[in-house]
């Protein structure tokens, strides 16, 4: 039997050029072979008479060939195989296109199993180029169940399955077993073996969904476990204990009274604060639920124990908006605030770094300058991460250790179901501002089609002459987007027709991500200071940008975004006392994409409209998965998996309760599994 770690080039019937093309699916290793489970499937499994077979569909028949296949060239050189198949309601007509050799493999008087689309028309159905396999012979791709991979150069789905049976056959009973017996037993999971064959090839439905159980179920006990490690690692090194935690003088200043979910994420900041071990908390809240708020009061208290803190935000136009409003709320109490980023001029560069290295500067914000080689904190004792899904994990490590264990704060406006949010931060404990302050705008949104535009621009004009403010943002920058279709509305070009021929009456400035820091935040500060009506945009103003005068946010091509990015882009207005409102342009205008869409018109609850987007998009497209530290999923979906997550959790929990290292003899494979997934994962694992 082959070793799990065998190279694939090794195993029986694949070679050096079938394993130099599965390497390019990473498949490198037996193990990367048996775990490369299908993406789907086709049902092959029913089989049907010609007499009842329906245009249009994909379907086996059983027929036997009636008339020798014939060989001809069309007109334009194509050469054409025809054949008559018959069983004993009909006939079946069967064309093979530049595929000669099937004449000499297809005898009359034979039987085959074909498996293709139905063409031709009512009476006289007709095959084209069909799979087929002799009825009585060994049957891998008709009259079953088939798995459907991903493929790449130089692989079929034919030479990718009977690559995995081969890998199958040469790991055998070997397969190891990661999941103790009691947990198998306690909640009714499948062997390994069953399930890996079946997973692959399997016998029925039933097989097969016992099989995908076992095998999410596996994968996200043994994730559960590693983060476990994680966590527990974390907790054991020395953080900073904050003795003083009365914050009182902070929450009496402020303009506004803070809500119960703000109050509840202050508590638990404060009391992370105030034990030996480093905080690592995210809070997550919806746009608008006070966040900063919650950030300036962590901040507040790191100060009154003698530490600085670092605020790290994704944009230039963040990071100084951030420094505006937490200079505005800080610095009344002695709390020094200074300002990094690339930005700077290199002499304010250079103040502000000795003020960081002195000690006189308490609050440091800032971009990805935060975390350069010139900048030297002088006691760090509480980092600020804001949109984390903007930051990867590596990043806001390197800002953590730029201090000796800080206590970290990570906030996010991408509002995610609960259970996913401790998997996908497994190293944070987890606040949620569930509650929107007093005042705050609920934003009527439409979904609508071209068809709506002369009203609409009719709406945009009503909303300035009552000396409001609108965005409009498209998803595209050149002329062009990648598929080569100039349908989309492209940011430079759509700007240009709205001066010229729309509005031209109008201010409208322009901004998007190819435009320099300096431009980008000159356009901002105008239509901050209401120095222009409307600001076509890019999703470069997705988040954080405050302007309270703005009234309407129009989104061209909708269909393109995500619905927690187009959640964000409508939480750019509703800051100020005015009713405001959204306008989703469906692009496409698509039936999928208007049900995509509707979904935004229901709702304002950021958490409803996250478990829709996981459940329509997956996690990739939600908000790419590598970037938030989670190790690539091989069968389990946090999207669509999640009760099934919630009890591979409970389950891990129960194991570790009690062998918190997995040292006991039963639980020495799911060791090394967890071993095998961090060390897959190095510097990229929360």
């Amino acid at each position: 039997m082959a070793e799990l770690s065998t190279d694939v080039r090794f195993i029986k019937g694949i070679g050096e050029q079938r394993a130099t093309a599965l390497n390019k699916l990473g498949i490198i290793s037996l193990f990367d072979l048996v775990t490369n489970f299908p993406r789907t499937y086709d049902d092959r499994s029913v089989i049907k008479h010609i007499s009842d077979l329906v245009i249009g569909e994909t379907v086996c028949v059983s027929a036997t060939v009636a008339t020798q296949p014939t060989l001809s060239r069309t007109r334009n050189g194509k050469q054409v195989v025809k054949l008559r198949a018959i069983d004993e309601t009909d006939t079946l007509h069967v064309t093979f296109f530049n595929q000669t050799y099937v004449k000499n493999q297809l005898h009359p008087g034979e039987s085959y199993v074909f498996y293709g689309r139905i063409g031709g028309k009512l009476g006289m159905p007709e095959m084209i180029n069909p799979i087929f396999e002799a009825e009585n012979g060994t049957r891998n791709r008709t009259g079953k169940i088939v798995p459907i991979y991903r493929l790449t150069a130089g692989l079929s789905q034919n030479l990718l399955s009977s690559s995995v049976r081969q890998g199958l056959a040469a790991c055998g009973d070997q397969l190891p077993d990661p999941l103790p017996e009691s947990v198998q037993q306690k909640y009714e999971l499948a062997q390994s073996r069953f399930a890996y064959e079946n997973v692959h090839f399997p016998k029925d439905y039933e097989a097969l969904e016992l099989a995908r159980r076992r095998l999410i179920f596996e994968e996200l006990f043994v994730l559960s476990c590693a983060l476990d490690r994680f966590r527990r690692e974390k907790s054991v090194k020395a953080g900073f204990l904050f003795a003083n935690t009365d914050i009182s003088a902070f929450t009496e200043r402020l303009p506004f009274k803070l809500t119960g979910a703000q109050s509840r994420a202050i508590e638990e900041i404060l009391s992370d604060m105030a034990k030996p071990s480093p905080m690592s908390r995210l809070i997550q809240g919806d746009v608008g639920s006070g966040k900063t708020a919650v950030a300036a009061a962590s901040i507040y208290a790191a100060f009154k124990n003698g530490y600085q803190s670092a605020f790290m935000a994704p944009t230039e136009i963040l990071a100084e908006q951030h420094f505006s409003t937490l200079t505005a709320f800080l610095e009344p109490l002695g709390v020094r605030c200074v300002l990094l980023t690339g930005g700077l001029k290199a002499s304010e560069k250079k103040k502000a770094l000795s003020f960081i290295a002195s000690g006189e500067a308490d609050a440091i914000i800032g971009t990805h300058a935060l975390i350069s080689g010139d900048v030297e904190y002088s006691r760090l004792g509480l980092v600020v991460a804001d949109e984390q899904h903007r930051f990867g994990v590596q990043q806001r490590a390197a800002l953590s250790e730029k201090g000796t264990s800080p206590h970290v704060l990570v906030m996010s406006a991408t509002p995610i179901p609960r259970t996913l949010a401790l998997i996908l931060y497994g190293d944070l404990d987890v606040s949620v501002l569930d509650e929107l302050p007093p005042g705050r705008q609920k934003v009527d949104t439409y979904a609508v089609g071209e068809d709506m535009r002369p009203r609409i621009n009719a709406f945009i004009r009503k909303q300035i002459e009552e000396r409001h403010q609108v965005f409009i943002v498209c998803p595209a920058v050149e002329e062009k987007n990648e598929e080569g279709s100039d349908e989309l509305k492209n940011v430079k070009e759509y700007a240009k027709e709205l001066r010229e021929r729309v509005f031209p009456d109008l201010r409208i400035g322009l901004v998007h991500g190819k435009l320099n820091s300096k431009s980008k935040n000159e356009v901002m500060s105008e239509f901050a200071s209401r120095n222009l009506d409307i600001l076509v945009a890019t999703t470069v103003i997705e988040v954080g940008v405050d302007v309270p005068n703005a009234t309407l946010m129009v989104v061209e091509n909708a269909d393109r975004f995500g619905l927690s990015q187009l959640h964000q882009l409508r939480g750019r207005v509703g800051r100020g006392k005015d009713k405001a409102y959204c306008v989703l342009f469906n692009g496409s205008g698509g039936e999928k994409a208007a049900e995509r869409l509707n979904a935004m018109t229901k709702t304002n609850d950021g958490f409803k409209i996250a478990e829709e987007d996981l459940r329509m998009r997956g996690p990739g497209d939600f908000f790419g998965s590598r970037q938030h530290g989670l190790p690539e999923m091989h069968i389990a979906n946090f999207a669509t998996d999640v009760s099934l997550l919630k009890t591979a959790q409970t389950a891990a929990n129960e194991v570790l309760s009690s062998d918190p290292e997995l040292r006991r003899p039963e639980n020495k494979t799911l060791r090394a599994y967890v071993d095998r997934l961090i060390e897959k994962n190095a510097g990229t694992m929360n």
